[in-house]
């Protein structure tokens, strides 16, 4: 072997050496670095959130340091809180009027008001039953008209809709009380909707930056097809709302929708109305998901103990609305719901979840002052 073999192989011995401890030290650093394996989405949570005083008079003024939120029962820093508001109607009460057109507050938006006319359709009930829960849905209808008339304010936006088998758009977002009045006679009578064709719908250059229902919900007999069932109805109405940034307040004239169960007595007393586990959950995750909050306003007389009473309040309690009975007009809790959503914050917060997953997750909001009440939805979905 010459000089030149032995230097070449001890060239290669070295390189290969060389290389096998490179290896070495590499799956030995790679062992002792832990890998990351996913990824996190971090996305903003907006949470709209109504304070009211003991006497049901709107908060405002409040801060971050005001309030309290947990998600998954662990508590969230807030990123920030505004106060959205509709200052109409606090303008024209005398006595506030040189202190509110002084401007807006540090944290205070001006915003819309939005509100949807449900009826839940009584013409099927039938009976002595039905006949009476006809006269009071054709009552609230009166009285809705009078407020449309009377008390709709110039930055109120309002949409009717009505469900008997499937959901019916009366009208669409509107500020034309002509519109808005016909189209409660035609909810109130069970009178069919003809603007679920695609031919009848407006299109984007007519609506403009108007709020709209219609352009976000299935058409024709997809419409049928996809609201059997009152739940369905609901979810779309909080998918199709998606878009609109803020509170979005349902008045929803109605008897319920529950499951009837016999829990323990007899009788009409041992009767009461639970959601239905297959679409409840997905009801309430998209109109607590789009800030959609259920006031329902019983149709049943007043001082009428009926089955569906538990499940409406639970429906209004989850989405952040209120239940209405034993009234003696249906205006009073109109008029009530339209003063709340004078006011109400938007708190924004980080959240963090899988980038690959979808779910839900639970929010609780209260303020520092006990005092306070506060309404707020439960939840928000994430991933979809």
């Amino acid at each position: 072997m010459n000089q030149l073999q032995l230097y070449t192989r001890r060239s290669a011995m070295l390189v290969l050496l060389a290389l096998t401890f490179s290896a070495v030290a590499t799956a030995q650093t790679e062992a002792e670095t832990p890998r990351f394996e996913g990824m996190v989405e971090v996305s903003e949570v907006l949470l709209d959130v109504l304070v009211t005083d003991r006497k049901g008079n709107v908060v405002v003024g409040l801060g971050p340091e005001d309030f309290l939120v947990t998600e998954d029962g662990e508590e969230v820093p807030l990123r920030g809180v505004s106060f959205y508001s509709n200052r109409y109607l606090v303008q024209e009460r005398e006595e506030v009027t040189e202190r509110r057109l002084s401007g807006p507050a540090e944290n205070e938006i001006l915003a819309d008001r939005y509100f949807i006319f449900f009826f839940q359709d009584q013409q099927r009930t039938g009976g002595v039953v039905g006949s009476r829960l006809l006269r009071q849905q054709l009552d609230a209808a009166r009285q809705a008209k009078r407020w449309i008339e009377e008390e709709m304010l110039g930055g109120d936006w309002v949409a009717v809709v009505s469900y008997d088998v499937k959901l019916h758009v009366h009208s669409d977002f509107s500020r034309d009380r002509s519109v808005l009045l016909r189209a409660v006679e035609d909810a109130a009578r069970s009178k069919n909707a003809d603007n679920q064709w695609a031919s009848r719908r407006p299109d984007a250059a007519t609506l403009g930056d108007r709020p709209t229902l219609l352009t976000s919900l299935p058409q024709g007999k997809e419409l049928s097809k996809q609201t059997r069932r009152m739940y369905d109805a609901f979810e779309l109405i909080g998918e199709a709302t998606r878009e609109i940034l803020g509170r979005k307040n349902v008045m929803f004239f109605a008897n319920g929708f529950g499951n009837l169960e016999r829990v323990a007595g007899r009788g009409i007393d041992g009767i009461t109305a639970r959601p239905d586990q297959r679409y409840w959950p997905e009801m309430v995750e998209s109109l607590n998901d789009n800030n959609v909050a259920v006031y329902p306003i019983d149709l049943s007389p007043s001082y009428t103990d009926h089955p569906q009473a538990d499940f409406l309040s639970h429906l209004a309690d989850t989405t952040g609305g209120k239940y209405y009975e034993n009234f003696v007009s249906f205006l009073t809790p109109m008029r009530q719901i339209a003063d709340e959503a004078n006011g109400y914050y938007l708190l924004s917060y980080p959240a963090s979840h899988p980038a690959d997953q979808s779910g839900y997750r639970e929010v609780e909001v209260t303020t520092v002052n006990p005092e306070f009440k506060v309404r707020a939805r439960q939840g928000y979905r994430y991933g979809v």
